[in-house]
């Protein structure tokens, strides 16, 4: 060919061509530089060494070929506890990044978005659970070939920029848990291939945008904890993919749209906490009915909105639903006849309404219940027709019509549960049942809270009640009981916050057994047939403090117990002959035995009268005069403004003196236990009677600490939880006066072999599940929940029982649902939540990490240090038997499987993500369960921790 031909022209001035109009190649500094750029902003790392090849071996790093060299493609150092900022990092050396992981670490500043936003091939970024500030700068438009963006659990602020929309290959987009405000962009509806978008936990306003409807393959729209508001586009029922819809606390209003049938993937439905409430129509509710069309529904949640009208009768067609919640509302009408009738719900509460009519068929006899909540309804029908629920835990059906008699059936075990009875709570007051209280409850021995006062139930207290040993409230009041009360009510040991038998027909003596109950504080005995005298040996009740007994036929004189000496009138009123050192009662001398008594007993009574109030002048003027001359003294020795609280059955002020005495004025030789802010004192008082005496630390930190824990333990009762009995707050001194629990921390019982011998397989499930009890407590049962935030096992104590109770709320948070619940970090090192690495925002999800951390070092017998964060990390697994405790030997069958039951439960706990954790009552589930079958296999089965969030 002719080498002048017009082809072999026409070819070089075509490759000339294209190499001028092609766009430049992305610079690429040599790997040298690479590294060194990586060098330079963390030389700390121990594999990262200059003179090695970054390629091959420095931690996180992955490299790929790009024209011919190597250069470096990834970086993943997720979970490697990094601090300081990105700004150090010179991304521009390091062009050929395609994915970096840099998220649960404790990364501080700015991100640096004009060096960020020139990475034009990066693919991955994950930079979530840190504490990275400023905002999401527009350059962010320019990484085209984004298709994952995970910036959560940061302190990002301002606006979510417009030009989000360019990034067209994003497949998840999740900006959770920031502070980012304004309003959702409408360019996010350009984003067609998005999977997963969550926007939760921010400050945004305004609406949704109408064109997310081009999302079509959406799965998860997690909206919820903003300010938005208005109504529920209709062209969200466009987005056919969607499984997961959170939209709760928010402030969306109107109708709940009918479009939400056409979601026939969705599986979890979570609106509660907003303003819905107008009708779909005249003859519909708030509720749409198409909502029954989406047979995939495990989890409906409606609570606390303005909903009306009745509840779909398609409701019942739901056969995965496990979870309807449809509580604090306005809905009317009855219930769905289909409801439970695949057998699978769990959790029904539609409290607080105004449903009439009877409890369906289904759901009398849905065995799968485990909580129940419908009171403060209408509701009617015979309440004897409930069958079996052996999975039930909470009941309340109280302030409703029920009738009929208490089933036999809800004591009665299946033989296919053993043994294993989980109820406890059974609140059926204010209704209309009637018959007698059956022997059967007695069966139900994890039962602690028994109120069914307000009825019209009849006949004795039957004898098997007493078999209930953890039930802390007993109310049966206002009924027709009758007969004696039983002694055996005495055995009841952890009764505290109330037996209240008042306004029925019980006759005979109060039994002296009753003084046996010395954790009680509240009694009620008022409006019955009682008569004969009050027990001496109540005196011994050192919780009580109130006592009405008033309206029986009781004589003789009050136990001289220090708190009644004020009680007012109104406990003794209408009684026989009732006397003692009570104010308003006569004293027992002035009363006169026999006819010749009662003639002058009125002659009596006023000289008593005009004598006690010349006593009283004498003694108020004494006692001015003593206390004007004491507080002189104290304001010279600066021990004035003491203030002292005290439940025990003396003078309050003794509380100080008897402690003070009791433990040498703090000597040293009394101290069992130091701790950050005080340290325990055994104090044995004269009576013989055994506390623990917290004295605190007289910082200004620690008066705090002093005076949150007084909080939180006035305003709750729990037998897992450590009794406060009183407190003193002086100038210079402050201490707490607690329950004694005779064994000590778990800790010290883990940490010496022969007393960790003692804590056998079975006694370690039992202080799991005592753990759980009361975290399920202080989260859920309390009126605000509480978080602790040092579940430790040495904030764990042991009675002589091997009862186990938490202790030391020194740092504890009542949250407030209307704020931030944020605060500085607190707890102990080894127990603390991954996110709070990056978080100041408390929730009751750090005390579940805190548990998982405890179960595992229980049956371990050690802290588990780093060890579960390396099996984690190399996402590798380990079998039960190399985890227990080798100073026992290895468990039988049956213990063997409750024992990886609640391992298992401990994992799940452990999630690095906090909302992929269990709550404490989901816990209490796992244990409710029926009872595994033993299996020994158990101890080889391998046990994977959950790697950190993706």
């Amino acid at each position: 060919m002719d080498p002048l031909s017009p082809l072999n022209l026409v070819l070089p001035l075509a490759i000339l061509l294209s190499s001028l109009l092609a766009p430049p190649a992305i610079a690429m500094p040599s790997i040298e530089e690479q590294a060194g750029a990586l060098i330079a902003w963390k030389a700390t790392l121990q594999s990262w060494d200059r003179k090695a090849w970054p390629c091959h071996s420095w931690r996180g790093i992955g490299c790929g070929a790009r024209q011919g060299k190597f250069v470096i493609t990834k970086i993943s150092l997720r979970g490697m506890r990094l601090r300081g900022s990105l700004e150090v990092l010179n991304f521009s050396a390091l062009t050929m990044l395609t994915s970096v992981d840099l998220s649960h670490n404790k990364l501080t500043g700015r991100i640096p978005w004009s060096e960020v936003g020139n990475l034009a091939i990066l693919e991955d970024l994950r930079l979530g659970i840190n504490k990275l500030s400023s905002s999401i700068s527009n350059s962010i438009g320019n990484l085209a070939k984004l298709s994952v963006l995970i910036l959560w659990g940061n302190q990002l602020s301002g606006h979510i920029p417009n030009n989000l929309g360019n990034l067209t290959k994003l497949s998840l987009l999740d900006l959770c848990h920031n502070q980012l405000s304004g309003h959702i962009p409408q360019e996010l509806g350009y984003l067609v291939n998005l999977k997963g978008l969550r926007l939760c936990d921010n400050m945004l306003s305004g609406s949704i945008p109408n064109n997310l409807e081009n999302l079509t393959k959406l799965t998860v729209l997690s909206l919820y904890k903003n300010q938005l508001s208005g109504h529920i586009p209709q062209e969200l029922g466009y987005l056919v993919n969607l499984k997961n819809l959170s939209l709760y606390s928010n402030n969306f209003t109107g109708s709940i749209p009918n479009c939400l049938g056409n979601l026939t993937k969705l599986t979890d439905l979570a609106l509660f906490e907003n303003q819905f409430s107008r009708h779909i129509s005249q003859e519909l509710g708030s509720i749409p009915n198409s909502l029954g069309n989406l047979n995939k529904l495990y989890s409906i949640n409606l609570v606390s909105n303005q909903l009306s009208g009745f509840i779909p009768q398609e409701l019942g067609n739901l056969v995965n639903l496990e979870f309807l919640e449809i509580s604090l509302n306005n809905l009317s009408g009855e219930l769905p006849s289909g409801l439970c009738a695949a057998s699978r719900l769990q959790n029904f509460t539609a409290d607080h309404n105004s449903l009439v009519g009877p409890l369906p068929t289904s759901l009398l006899n849905c065995k799968t219940l485990v909580r129940v909540r419908l009171e403060r309804n209408q509701l009617e029908g015979d309440i004897s027709e409930l069958g079996l629920h052996p999975n039930l835990v909470y009941i309340d059906m109280s302030s409703n019509k029920l009738f009929g008699q208490l089933s036999p059936r809800w004591g009665h075990i299946p033989p296919e549960i053993g043994s294993m009875v989980s109820l406890f709570n059974l609140s059926l007051a204010n209704n209309l049942l009637h018959g007698n209280i059956p022997e059967e409850l007695g069966s139900l021995q994890n039962l602690e809270y028994l109120d069914l006062s307000l009825n019209n139930l009849s006949g004795p207290i039957q004898g098997s009640i007493e078999n209930c040993l953890k039930l802390q409230s007993l109310r049966l009041g206002h009924n027709h009981l009758g007969g004696s009360i039983p002694i055996k009510l005495g055995m009841l040991t952890y009764l505290q916050e109330l037996l209240d038998l008042s306004d029925n027909s019980f006759a005979g003596i109060i039994p002296s057994q009753l003084s046996g109950l010395n954790m009680l504080e509240a009694l009620n005995l008022s409006h019955n047939t009682l008569n004969g005298s009050i027990p001496p040996s109540f005196k011994g009740m050192i919780s009580l403090s109130s006592m009405d007994v008033s309206y029986n036929n009781l004589e003789g004189p009050v136990p001289h117990i220090k708190f009644l000496e004020e009680a007012p009138v109104e406990w003794f009123v209408h009684n026989k002959h009732l006397c003692g050192t009570v104010k308003a009662l006569p004293p027992c001398n002035l009363i006169q035995k026999g006819g010749k008594g009662k003639k002058f007993r009125p002659i009596l009574l006023g000289v008593a009268a005009a004598a006690g109030i010349s006593v009283l002048f004498i003694t108020a003027l004494v006692t001015w005069q003593r206390r004007k001359m004491k507080s002189v003294e104290q304001s010279e020795n600066g021990a004035g403004n003491t203030k002292v609280f005290s439940v025990w059955n003396f003078d309050g002020g003794d509380v100080c003196k008897q402690s003070f005495e009791a433990t040498e004025n703090f000597n040293g030789t009394h101290c069992i236990g130091m701790g950050g802010n005080g340290s325990v004192y055994r104090a044995q008082l004269p009576t013989g009677e055994i506390f623990a005496v917290k004295k605190i630390h007289m910082t200004e930190d620690d008066e705090l600490i002093f005076k949150r824990e007084e909080d939180a333990l006035m305003s709750i009762r729990h037998r897992n939880i450590v009794k406060l009995f009183g407190y003193c707050s002086a100038v210079h001194v402050k201490f707490l006066v607690y329950e004694y629990m005779d064994r000590g921390s778990l800790s010290r019982y883990l940490e010496n072999h022969n007393t960790a011998i003692e804590l056998d397989w079975m006694r370690r499930i039992n202080i799991v599940k005592d753990v759980d009890n009361a975290l399920s407590y202080i989260h859920h049962d309390c009126f605000a929940p509480i978080v602790h935030r040092d579940i430790t096992s040495n904030n764990i104590l042991l009675d002589l029982e091997f009862r186990a109770c938490i202790s030391d709320f020194g740092i504890a948070k009542i949250l407030d649902v209307e704020a931030s619940n944020c605060t500085k970090l607190a707890g102990t090192k080894g127990y603390l939540a991954p996110e709070l690495a990056y978080t100041t925002r408390v929730t009751e999800k750090c005390d579940v990490y805190s548990f998982g951390v405890l179960v595992f070092e229980l049956f371990m017998g050690c802290h588990p240090g780093d060890f579960l964060l390396s099996l984690s990390m190399a996402k590798e697994s380990t079998t039960l038997k190399d985890l227990l405790d080798a100073r026992l030997p290895l468990p039988e069958a049956e213990t063997t499987s409750e024992i990886f039951r609640v391992i298992m439960a401990a994992v799940q706990c452990l999630d690095p993500n906090p909302l992929h954790r269990p709550t404490m009552l989901h816990v209490t589930r796992m244990f409710s369960t029926a009872e595994v079958h033993g299996n020994r296999d158990h101890l080889h089965a391998d046990i994977i921790i959950p790697v950190f969030y993706q």
